[in-house]
């Protein structure tokens, strides 16, 4: 017998690529191309570094109590872990431990069918429709959980609060979890449907509209009850899972509205000259309410466009998967870099008969 035959084998998360070159223009992995509040830098640098010698605040009270007080929510409302991603896998072995399948859609973010697989729980895709939205009657069978980020990844597209409520209000008896990554974007946020039902979580991150993808910040939102369920996940595997500089200035980079909303609104209107500069040029794409395009050209193959880019260190996202092959996911970077980046494509197009211009 080998020692191997004891190890848990899956096929892990395949994150976009980490290129560590001096001059790049970096659209694929949906981080923000602005620094966080000023507000975060004061606070790292007032930082007393001899307070790293003791294990941080288990409950980081003071993050807790700024987005508390943001969203008008009680503090045993909130739950916080090192990124959106970490508090995911928690929430999915806290809710997800019954024999029926798990729904989520057939295309969205990859690291969902990497948890349940690790952790053993069955699920089942839901194919999205001709035009990436959700069909809600798909999720209103038995079931033993739901997930699924609004708007969604990689498509962008947006649901309603109302289609989101229908979900919710149609599972009283699993646990709904409503990924809200880029709902700052361009959506209407669920999260004071958690005073409406036990059974909603809503997860959002500092990654992407509030500029902190390096602090790893991610927070839960949901009744008392699910977040103590969430705790008892926590503190069975490690109590102090956040560090105290990101406790400390992801409280500074909450109180700061001004800034995030004024971050917000420039991406966003970056995000909308982009799509008249990619329709331009031959390409269509989801109406994305996120911080990125999922776009395809209607004569040159995604993949050929996505070599040719990174050929001259330009970096955007593409899926070997089915149903989205043939697309691109690209992030929303600085006006500069999308101008960068559309100045490359139009030549490219010219020189190989996709520019239709």
């Amino acid at each position: 017998m080998s020692w191997e035959e004891n190890v848990r084998k899956v096929v892990p998360y395949a994150a976009g690529e980490q290129p560590k070159k001096e001059k790049m223009i970096k659209l694929n992995t949906n981080e923000c191309p602005y620094p966080p509040s000023p507000m975060v830098a004061r606070a790292a640098s007032l930082m007393d570094l001899g307070d790293l010698r003791l294990y941080p605040d288990y409950n980081a009270e003071i993050l807790v109590e700024s987005l508390a007080e943001y969203h008008d929510v009680r503090r045993e409302n909130i739950f916080v872990g090192v990124g959106s991603d970490d508090v995911l896998a928690m929430a999915f072995l806290a809710f997800f431990d019954g024999d029926r399948p798990v729904l989520f859609p057939d295309v969205t973010y990859s690291f969902y069918d990497v948890w349940a697989d690790l952790y053993r729980i069955p699920y089942k895709l839901c194919p999205l429709s001709e035009d990436w939205h959700m069909r809600k009657e798909d999720y209103f069978g038995e079931n033993g959980g739901i997930i699924f980020p609004n708007p969604n990844a990689p498509t962008g597209v947006l649901e309603s609060a109302a289609f989101v409520e229908d979900i919710v209000r149609e599972n009283p008896d699993v646990v709904v979890i409503v990924d809200e990554a880029y709902i700052d974007f361009g959506g209407e946020s669920v999260l004071p449907l958690i005073n409406q039902y036990e059974n909603l979580l809503v997860v959002q991150t500092f990654s992407k509209s509030r500029a902190m993808a390096g602090a790893r910040i991610g927070a839960a939102f949901g009744s008392e009850k699910l977040i103590r369920y969430l705790d008892d996940v926590k503190f069975s595997i490690n109590s102090y899972t956040m560090n105290l500089p990101a406790q400390v200035m992801g409280a500074e980079a909450v109180k700061d509205d001004v800034y995030f909303r004024d971050l917000v609104k420039r991406i966003v209107r970056t995000r909308e000259y982009s799509k008249e500069r990619l329709k331009d040029l031959g390409f269509t794409f989801t109406d994305s309410m996120a911080n990125f395009i999922f776009a395809t050209h209607s004569r040159i193959p995604a993949k050929q466009i996505y070599e040719a880019l990174k050929g001259v260190d330009i970096y955007v996202r593409y899926f070997n998967k089915p149903r989205i092959d043939d697309y691109l996911r690209i992030t929303i970077g600085t006006d500069t870099e999308m101008e960068s980046l559309f100045t490359f494509l139009e030549k490219y197009l010219s020189a190989n008969g996709g520019n239709e211009n």
